[in-house]
């Protein structure tokens, strides 16, 4: 992602982040400016940006993203990181134990292990302008 040729700007109708660990996911929490732009760039003017994501307080060292589970003051963060490249925040929700499973990922499987691990799906819809944030 950090690498991210310019020929992808723009390109797809439908991202879609899920479980995403070390800069992919500091990027996707938006504390990760670098990725969170290259994210935002390959999202087509009309498209979506889903994210998939568990944190949980011990996941918070390696992210530098405040502390407890994934919960309010991640989505303010989120919210404004995005709102910069024109993406909008259309939905915040817990994920249900199908839900998870219904990803495919190898990683949700090892989720089965830990029934109260939290997982969340944020999505963005692309406005097809960006924002100026001041302050």
């Amino acid at each position: 992602m950090e690498r991210l040729p310019a020929a992808f700007d723009g390109l797809a109708d439908r991202v879609t982040v899920t479980f995403p660990w070390g800069s992919l996911l500091r990027g996707a929490l938006g504390v990760d400016e670098a990725t969170t732009t290259a994210m935002a760039r390959l999202v087509a003017p009309s498209g979506r940006l889903e994210i998939v994501a568990s944190v949980v307080e011990r996941d918070r060292p390696a992210i530098g993203a405040g502390a407890g589970p994934f919960g309010n003051h991640d989505i303010e963060r989120i919210t404004l990181a995005f709102a910069v490249h024109g993406l909008v925040l259309v939905e915040t929700c817990p994920l249900t134990r199908a839900e998870i499973r219904a990803t495919g990922s190898t990683w949700a499987r090892r989720l089965r292990s830990d029934p109260g691990r939290p997982v969340w799906r944020v999505t963005f819809e692309a406005t097809g302008r960006r924002a100026v944030v001041v302050g």
